[in-house]
């Protein structure tokens, strides 16, 4: 009898790996962006896999191989679904030639430096109107692998590409290792990890569309280490390097208040500043300050894609105050992540799960009231959903990728429909697992 189930559990892995594997590949070499009904499909057997694969109990290096061979299916593909990777060619090309993406534009340089570097003008035609106007807005250690791989591949978008890769998915393997290990420590079950290593959502926007929350989480995931093993000193180090790779982090560091105490506090917090700065030290000018504040502000004043409460905002408050919603918005955000950020504080976050848990709940608001969500942005979510007992964000990663369905051959349609049904499902999800969890809560108390 036994015997018979171990073969039914390798039958159901393997058949759901093959499919995967099958699939991942058409995605990463024939699907394009506006295909809706092969995107969905896709992404409809790549979940499937996904919730088969963990349910099956298996070996775990079986699925730790699996996870990578997802990835480097991807290796020699061109990024199908977003086309930022030009503009990361672009910005190490550009800082090998001794200029800084903080102080020139694309379109400046186009018309001015024609033949500065080796497919110049491939590069600014792929990149998009949008980000050519636009002075880079990808932090100082966003930056090194794109030096890297215009270091390694000077005249080839392809080597670039997979130079790229090859950081990110390294990243993810480094997220695997040491998530496994913090998980371990803080008493929750190892195999959590895989929630965030085989997401269908993670694999392909980080190793396939070459985004950069992999670097961000990687170093994020040794400074909780670090933190955990109360060594403060290398713990703010690798936070510096969380928040340099993408902002996101900064958050993190007002829920270490409680648990280090004014004088720890102060010592750490110093040494992220510290290496912000050293790092940030080769662009540092005050036009460069101007810039990069300037660009990062845009996220909030003029960009709009696959938002929730703020979609239900805006023709409201035109509707009764004839005012631009999208106006308010940098006031807005930052307000309201404060207070959230301040009510955390409130709750003690005293030991590293409960900074995780935290951090995972202050980003999930933020993203409900942002002006854009991007699919790739929740793989930080997808990651700390481990901390926890919700799963909402993996049911959120599936979801997401109705986003797409925005894209049309001529452009971007933000799709009300496809919005509605992304976020009710989601909605959904998390009134049930938090009606489940007070259920859980209640019954073990009495």
């Amino acid at each position: 009898m036994m015997s018979r189930q171990i073969c039914t559990n390798t039958l159901t892995f393997l058949f759901w790996s093959l499919i995967s594997v099958a699939v991942y590949f058409y995605f990463s070499y024939a699907l394009e962006r506006h295909e809706h009904l092969n995107l969905g499909a896709s992404i409809t057997l790549l979940f499937m896999g996904y919730y088969y694969i963990l349910k099956t109990p298996i070996k775990h290096g079986f699925i730790v191989t699996l996870g990578i061979v997802f990835r480097l299916i991807f290796l020699f593909s061109i990024p199908n679904l977003s086309q930022d990777f030009y503009r990361f060619i672009w910005d190490g090309r550009l800082l090998l030639n001794g200029l800084s993406p903080y102080l020139f534009t694309p379109n400046e340089l186009i018309n001015t430096h024609h033949a500065l570097f080796a497919q110049m003008q491939l590069l600014h035609d792929g990149m998009g109107a949008l980000s050519a106007q636009h002075f880079s807005n990808y932090p100082p250690m966003h930056q090194l692998p794109f030096v890297i791989a215009a270091l390694i591949c000077k005249n080839s978008i392809l080597g670039s590409v997979v130079v790229i890769r090859i950081i990110i998915i390294l990243a993810d393997i480094g997220i695997l290792m040491y998530g496994r290990k913090l998980l371990g420590f803080l008493k929750i079950p190892k195999q959590h990890i895989f929630f965030y290593f085989l997401n269908p959502l993670v694999i392909i926007e980080l190793s396939g569309n070459l985004h950069f929350e992999a670097l961000m989480l990687f170093f994020l995931t040794i400074a909780l280490y670090f933190l955990y093993k109360q060594k403060q000193i290398h713990s703010a180090i690798f936070l510096g390097f969380s928040i340099l790779t993408k902002l996101l982090p900064v958050l993190v560091l007002p829920l270490l208040i409680p648990r280090l105490k004014f004088k720890k506090t102060t010592l750490y917090f110093t040494l992220v500043g510290l290496c912000m700065v050293v790092l940030s030290s080769p662009f540092f000018e005050l036009q460069f300050l101007k810039n990069y504040s300037d660009t990062v502000g845009l996220w909030f004043t003029n960009f709009e894609f696959n938002s929730s409460f703020y979609s239900i905002g805006k023709p409201l408050m035109s509707m009764l105050f004839k005012i631009r919603l999208i106006e308010y918005m940098p006031f807005i955000v930052p307000i309201f992540v404060v207070f959230v950020v301040l009510y955390f504080m409130r709750r003690k976050t005293i030991d590293t799960k409960t900074i995780a848990q935290s951090f995972f709940w202050i980003l999930t608001l933020y993203f409900l009231v942002s002006t854009t969500v991007h699919p790739w942005y929740l793989a930080t979510l997808v990651f700390l959903s481990c901390f926890t007992r919700y799963k909402f964000a993996l049911v959120w990663s599936a979801t997401v990728f109705l986003s797409y369905f925005g894209y049309q051959q001529n452009g971007v349609d933000d799709n009300t429909f496809w919005k509605l049904i992304e976020y009710f499902s989601v909605g959904m999800y998390l009134l049930f697992e938090g009606l489940k969890n007070q259920k859980t809560k209640a019954s073990s108390s009495s």
